[in-house]
């Protein structure tokens, strides 16, 4: 009887032995699985410095199919923004698009001489370039000023422009069908 209560007990320590050790054992495992996962966490690419200060902004072509306005997203450095991102995005307008199906819009001899933001509307002052020897029409005239005007109004700060031609106000292009004498506003 000694011996069966002796077996007993030695039964039930080897059991709470081995339970205690597939405890410590799933323990081990979980710590270590949750170690593993923290520790050897790689991203798939490091964000660089230089990713970080780019910004998306929409420029404004005519699309050679249908001659209408297209917006075409270009992604910059956000520091050439900051001194005068009125001047910078208009002389990307007179670069031309990066985008094969659409065209320039701005005459290529256009020069910019001044951009400044007063209140909420942009004071362009371009050169004579812009509408020298231009005989373009009423439509092509106004699809020039709709790409001024819409990509400089995508800044939230813009709500229109008004445009002088080496400094002189109320011109406009020679045949006489689009005049600067107003503040021009997005038109959808």
């Amino acid at each position: 009887m000694k011996n069966k209560k002796l077996g007993m007990y030695i039964g039930i320590i080897l059991f709470i032995l081995i339970i205690l050790g597939i405890g410590y054992i799933i323990y081990i495992n979980v710590n270590n699985d949750e170690g593993a996962v923290l520790d050897g966490y790689t991203p798939q690419a490091e964000v660089t410095e230089e990713q970080l200060r780019k910004t998306i902004v929409t420029l404004y072509f005519m699309d050679v199919a249908t001659e209408e306005l297209m917006p075409e997203p270009r992604q910059i450095d956000i520091r050439e923004l900051i001194e005068n991102p009125y001047y910078f995005l208009i002389k990307l307008l007179i670069e031309g698009p990066k985008n094969e199906i659409m065209a320039r819009i701005l005459p290529l001899n256009t020069t910019l001489n001044e951009a400044k933001l007063i209140g909420n509307i942009v004071y362009l002052d371009f050169s004579e370039g812009l509408i020298k020897d231009q005989n373009l029409g009423e439509k092509q005239e106004m699809l020039i000023i709709k790409a001024i005007v819409n990509t400089l109004t995508e800044l939230i700060e813009v709500e229109g422009v008004r445009i002088t031609i080496d400094g002189q106000e109320n011109l406009g292009f020679p045949d006489g069908q689009v005049v600067f004498t107003e503040t021009f506003t997005r038109q959808n």
